[in-house]
């Protein structure tokens, strides 16, 4: 199992869940996924706690804020791209006409980071390590193997993080479906589809993906915990066989077996 101690810029580097239930969505992840947790206290009754496999770091999850929650914020889970700069590929993100959420801020010793929508609406996260690089296992079973954008707007897209993090990318053919895939050097970072009618009014968004040993094996687990299967174990050709599904709380992710 590869551990991580950096990671490549430009690469999805972390992920962490912001819960309408920190408690019962903590419950409903480390029993589905068989993680551990540490709990690393941030404020009065408040903790970010790191989600752990075989003793690594590979997410986090925290309680989402009263403020949030009055809104009615749904539930989601939150992808960080690696970089070198934050402040400089800030500055490139805002050009490119990127809404800035948060940031730049350090957090504390382990790093850098901000927090924006891209032009198209999708929320995302820039991270710059230092003491904390992100997660330490990725592309292995129970950790994250990929991560896929739903556009409003394709051709935007490709353009807005071409030019901001110098993505390269072809265009695939996926059931006749045209399906962008994102490249760093020789590395797939990223996949994208174009969002339809069929979709409605769901805005943008980045797709988390963990890997499974066992797509139908899991689906039930989920059952059993609460959660819900929104899109059945479906094969994609060559590539695997994959499910979306909501936590109990609301947010959603997906799994893949490959």
């Amino acid at each position: 199992m590869a551990s991580y101690t950096k990671h490549q810029t430009g690469t999805f580097c972390w992920t962490e869940l912001c819960s309408q239930d920190w408690a019962s969505a903590k419950a409903f992840y480390t029993a589905l996924f068989d993680w551990t947790f540490d709990d690393q206290p941030i404020g009065e009754d408040r903790f970010y706690t790191m989600l752990q496999l075989n003793g690594c770091d590979i997410g986090a999850m925290y309680q989402m804020e009263s403020e949030r929650l009055d809104k009615g914020v749904p539930s989601h889970w939150l992808n960080y791209i690696a970089v070198d700069n934050v402040d400089e590929i800030l500055e490139k993100a805002k050009q490119a006409d990127a809404h800035v959420i948060a940031g730049p801020h350090d957090v504390g010793d382990a790093g850098r980071m901000a927090m924006f929508f891209e032009p198209n609406g999708a929320m995302f996260a820039i991270w710059q390590g230092n003491e904390h690089c992100g997660s330490q296992i990725k592309n292995e079973a129970r950790s994250v193997c990929w991560n896929e954008l739903a556009s409003k707007d394709a051709a935007a897209s490709r353009e807005f993080y071409s030019s901001v993090f110098g993505w390269q990318y072809k265009i695939e053919d996926m059931d006749g479906m045209p399906y962008t895939i994102f490249t760093v050097g020789d590395e797939q970072v990223a996949g994208m589809l174009e969002m339809n009618e069929e979709w409605g009014d769901m805005p943008a968004h980045w797709m988390t993906y963990f890997q499974v040993d066992n797509c139908e094996a899991t689906l039930a687990r989920v059952t059993e915990l609460g959660g819900t299967v929104c899109v059945p174990a479906t094969d994609i050709p060559n590539v695997g066989r994959f499910s979306v599904i909501t936590d109990p709380q609301g947010g959603f992710f997906s799994v893949i077996e490959i």
